[in-house]
């Protein structure tokens, strides 16, 4: 059989557009989808799709003797503002799959593994203003701390067992196609559906939080190129710093009034303030352009313009 790739947490808000572009670039048949329940009938309808529970091992190797899977890319994961009402199930979700995944490659039943981690692993000690790759690492909340630990795993695992595995540090992830799923940028995706939807929108983070930001495009074209890249050329095995654009909420809002002039904003924070004053203000990603060519393409004018677009038409 021809070598197959396996996505964990396929119908997530990543998974589910890297399910799709996977399977473009790689054939609907050799692209294997799988979460823990169907809830996104478009993806569990757009080819071979499993049930498996990444957090039970015997689940996860099942599936790649299964398809003779040798590429996995790992996306089931708790994120930031969920993360902090549920810090067990999160710690145990977060790290128990990443292990599950490491250790069916150190065993040799899989080739490649690609997992995510985000600027959630910065904190309040991190400088905020063009983080650089390597600096300090306090994250303040639990997914940070699995993403920090996981980065620590995933070295230690290319050094002493050769395991090829390749991490990107994600930013806010904006698209259009899917809801967000629990994270603390999830306003940057939630403003523009309500701009179409009710011409107005109520924002949990202060108008001048800048965060680092990505339009969903550049964040599936950053997640291929990587894995696509000569295994020489990748040089840091932790996980690398990714950037696009930053922004700050009223950024966003008056970027929507160019579209929408009538649109207004209001501003009531909650707890994931206090996640968001922790996390950088911009990165610093040359290591990734340097390394294996990153770039991106999309910056807030055209983030805005395809979100709008593409939301009235849906």
């Amino acid at each position: 059989m021809t070598p197959k790739i396996l996505i964990i947490g396929a119908c997530g808000q990543i998974g589910s557009e890297l399910t799709f572009k996977l399977r473009e670039l790689h054939g609907n048949d050799n692209v294997i989808a799988s979460d823990i329940n169907y809830n996104n009938l478009s993806v569990v309808n757009s080819g071979a799709f499993e049930i498996v529970d990444a957090q039970d091992y015997a689940s996860v190797k099942d599936c790649v003797e299964k398809h003779d899977v040798n590429t996995v890319y790992l996306m089931a994961a708790m994120l930031s503002a969920t993360g902090e009402k549920y810090p067990m199930k999160a710690w145990d979700l977060n790290m128990n799959s990443l292990f599950h995944v490491l250790n069916l490659a150190k065993e040799g039943f899989i080739k490649k593994v690609f997992w995510p981690s985000s600027i959630a692993v910065f904190g309040p000690t991190t400088p905020k203003d063009n983080t650089p790759q390597h600096t300090i690492v306090e994250p303040s909340t639990v997914y940070g701390i699995t993403k920090q630990v996981g980065e620590r795993w995933c070295e230690y695992y290319h050094k002493n067992y050769g395991v090829d595995v390749r991490s990107i540090r994600y930013p806010g992830i904006i698209s259009w196609k899917t809801l967000p799923g629990g994270g603390t940028t999830d306003y940057a995706v939630e403003i523009y559906h309500e701009a179409l939807k009710n011409n107005t929108y109520e924002c949990f983070l202060s108008e001048d939080t800048k965060l680092p930001m990505m339009f969903m495009d550049d964040a599936i074209k950053a997640t291929v190129d990587i894995m696509h890249a000569n295994n020489s050329a990748i040089k840091i095995r932790s996980s690398y710093n990714l950037a696009a654009v930053s922004f700050t909420p009223n950024e966003v809002f008056k970027a929507i009034q160019k579209h929408i002039p009538d649109f207004t904003i209001t501003y009531k924070t909650d707890y994931r303030q206090h996640i968001a004053d922790t996390w950088p203000k911009s990165i610093d990603d040359s290591h990734a352009r340097n390394d294996w060519n990153w770039k991106h393409s999309f910056d807030l004018d055209a983030i805005t313009k395809e979100m709008l677009d593409n939301l009235s038409k849906s």
